[in-house]
């Protein structure tokens, strides 16, 4: 894990590109590294060590003239050294140098053959690809400057004030001079029709457990992120049982406003009854206010769920690095993939339903896993989504829609995953975890977070403010005082008109109340209806 930053073209000064790279030291406090190719061209690398924490210093180069720097992790990678690379000659044992060595072996043509979460550049001479791994697990932006030199790297702020526009890398895709970008990922799941599959729930219990044990690659101490909901609880109770017996004991981390929040209750009692190490941490309404300039920061985006739920994601990542901890399983996929936000209940039909969990899967590198990166790559901590596995989704997306639907079943969201993991004999979690209703992590860590936080937020903003939103922000336009509040700090850090289109905002279907919050849906135990009702008073 780390963060990249690759500019082809010439003339740039080296002590610049170094500064631009320091940006982003916080993705890689281990290392830090730069190359100049013959031709004039720059890597730059900010390394977290995960894997080969002593040879696996990057840019890499490769057999000759390629060199290769790269985010994220290859699982895949000591198969592809027994197989296809078996006649190349490795410098490092790190996952991340079979990408040149496949480079220098098909061109342009092998992302496929990877499994893992990505973003890379390789350069050879004049030449070069980008890539970024199929679903945008790892951020990647590209740009252009004044003189023509293309820009890739891991976060926006290295690059919004070196070039005349900029974008977000699209997902699956590859890019180079010569082809442009090319999407390289088309599963047979993005196409609706092909949900027609009947459920077989030992293969889904088989595949998730595949997707978690792989992800255990590791040469540092690694946890588990532990909400109390299904999707943290089972990767967390998969990983205990596929090391059991090993004595390795595995850590695992949550976080609340105190002691009674809802997910810090539920996740008290999964890990006494999986037998994790448990660490409860706690932080206070005003500590999370106090820390949003810094977090929007982070985090390159103004989606107001996602600064929402960073907030204490941010603090639970700084407080796991603090440990020791430098990777951890995350829960992240398991909703889109199965239709587990509440407003799916409002699906008008199955059809409706199925795309909408295509189009959530899509879109996720906008916003779960843009949180679940930045907030915790603020503090050089790598989180893995095993729900997020290119044979899991194959095999999950492509259930029939109405097996998913929660009507089909008294309401009951993700029933499909509840019922794979419901095993009496040996059970993976506590009954009335594994039949909890959907929290959204904003929620769970205590209802007041929200709702102080809102309030805050709408003080801050006059409605002779608020009137000018449309003129200040005629993209995106603020709808609430709260958001309008977001927008105006990342517009602070990130003026460019490029930078306020890479962001797209999470909005629910089918509900009336149109706040991202869960309690804003009536099916919610705890229903808010009067949630981000500030709009109103305007």
């Amino acid at each position: 894990m780390c963060g990249i930053l690759a500019i082809i073209g010439k003339g740039k000064d080296e002590e610049l590109v170094k500064q631009l790279s320091k940006r982003m030291s916080h993705r890689g406090p281990d290392e830090s590294d730069i190359h100049i190719t013959e031709q004039g061209h720059f890597l730059a690398h900010e390394r977290l060590s995960i894997v080969d924490l002593h040879t696996g210093i990057q840019p890499i180069q490769g057999t000759s003239t390629a060199w290769m720097i790269h985010n994220g992790e290859i699982y895949n990678h000591q198969n592809l050294r027994d197989t296809i690379l078996r006649g190349h000659t490795f410098r490092t044992t790190s996952d991340s140098e079979v990408i040149v060595h496949l480079y220098e072996e098909f061109g342009y043509d092998f992302c496929n053959l990877l499994d893992g979460m990505f973003a890379f550049v390789v350069i050879d001479g004049d030449d070069y690809i980008a890539a970024r791994d199929p679903l945008g697990i790892k951020p990647l932006y590209y740009g252009i400057d004044e003189r023509g030199r293309k820009y890739f790297s891991s976060e926006m702020k290295t690059i919004a004030d070196q070039c005349v526009t900029f974008s977000t890398f699209p997902p699956g895709h590859i890019y180079t001079e010569e082809t442009g970008f090319v999407k390289y990922y088309q599963p047979e799941w993005e196409d609706a029709s092909k949900a027609v599959e009947d459920v077989d729930y030992e293969a889904i219990r088989k595949s998730l457990t595949q997707a978690v044990q792989k992800r255990l690659m590791a040469d540092v101490p690694f946890g588990v992120l532990l909400s109390g909901g299904l999707d943290s609880s089972l990767t967390s109770s998969i990983a205990c049982r596929l090391l059991e017996g090993t004595g390795q004991k595995i850590h695992s981390f949550s976080i609340g406003l105190d002691a009674d929040s809802p997910d810090t209750k539920a996740a008290r009692k999964v890990a006494e009854f999986i037998g994790t190490e448990h660490h409860e941490i706690h932080f206070t309404i005003e500590q999370g206010i106090e820390i949003l300039e810094k977090l929007i920061w982070h985090l390159e985006t103004y989606d107001v769920t996602s600064i929402r739920a960073s907030t204490p994601m941010y603090f639970l990542s700084k407080a796991i690095t603090e440990q020791g901890v430098k990777m951890v399983l995350s829960g992240e996929g398991a909703d889109e993939v199965f239709g587990g936000y509440l407003y799916f209940r409002n699906a008008p039909s199955a059809e409706e339903f199925q795309q909408e969990t295509i189009d959530r899967v899509q879109k996720l590198f906008t916003a779960d896993l843009l949180r679940a990166d930045k907030s915790t790559m603020a503090h050089g901590l790598e989180a893995r989504v095993p729900f997020l596995d290119k044979e899991f989704l194959e095999l999950a997306i492509k259930i029939k829609p109405e097996e998913k639907q929660p009507k089909t079943y008294d309401g009951v969201e993700k029933y499909i995953l509840r019922k794979a993991f419901d095993t009496p004999k040996k059970p993976y979690l506590p009954e009335e975890v594994l039949w909890r209703q959907k929290e959204q992590f904003s929620d769970g860590v205590g209802y007041n977070w929200i709702d102080t936080l809102i309030e805050y937020c709408t003080s801050q903003v006059t409605d002779a403010d608020f009137e000018t939103a449309k003129e200040l922000f005629p993209y995106n336009t603020p709808t609430t005082k709260e958001a309008f509040f977001y927008r105006r700090i990342f517009h602070k850090f990130y003026p460019q008109t490029s930078a306020a289109e890479t962001v797209r905002k999470w909005i629910p279907k089918w509900q009336e109340n149109q706040d991202p919050s869960g309690r804003a849906n009536a099916a919610h135990v705890k229903a808010d209806v009067l949630i981000a009702s500030e709009t109103e008073k305007v």
